[in-house]
């Protein structure tokens, strides 16, 4: 089981943050350079309890799917998503939030097994901890910038 423990001070209230975090449309912003594709069973442009995210991206000469549901959503200090289907042995994301006198600090933590395929299994260890620390750390700096500055309103109103 691999883990990802990734900490965020950003200069913004708790509620901002929260919505900026679980918006499809920054999450499709946080991609957009990549080879990763987000599908949504969503109506709305936040993903709320219940609802799920399917990603598809093409690693290790391989086309990978997962899609995790948010099981668990307390506004605004937390939500888990857990995968329902997909490619890895098991996968939870844990996104909490707490208020500071300056802000708000995001905390991701991860956990995870490799994919269930051997060349995915083998891998996995080198890549796939590096890579979800990378699109972490990207979609976290994407929020912070929309979150300190007016672009928010563009996406949440």
């Amino acid at each position: 089981m691999s883990k990802i423990h990734i900490t965020t001070f950003i200069n913004a209230p708790i509620e901002r943050v929260f919505d900026l975090s679980r918006n499809i449309t920054l999450l499709k912003k946080a991609i957009a350079a990549g080879k990763e594709q987000i599908l949504s069973d969503t109506s709305s442009v936040l993903i709320g309890k219940g609802e799920s995210i399917t990603w598809k991206a093409k690693h290790l000469g391989k086309l990978r799917m997962l899609t995790t549901r948010v099981i668990e959503m307390e506004k605004p200090g937390m939500y888990q998503e857990l995968q329902v289907k997909g490619d890895l042995k098991s996968y939870s994301h844990e996104h909490h939030f707490k208020k500071t006198e300056n802000g708000t600090i995001m905390i991701d933590m991860v956990e995870f097994e490799g994919p269930r395929d051997i060349i995915g299994s083998i891998a996995a260890p080198m890549f796939l901890k590096k890579y979800l620390e990378a699109f972490l750390h990207k979609k976290n700096e994407l929020i912070r910038n929309y979150a300190e500055s007016d672009k928010w309103r563009a996406i949440i109103g």
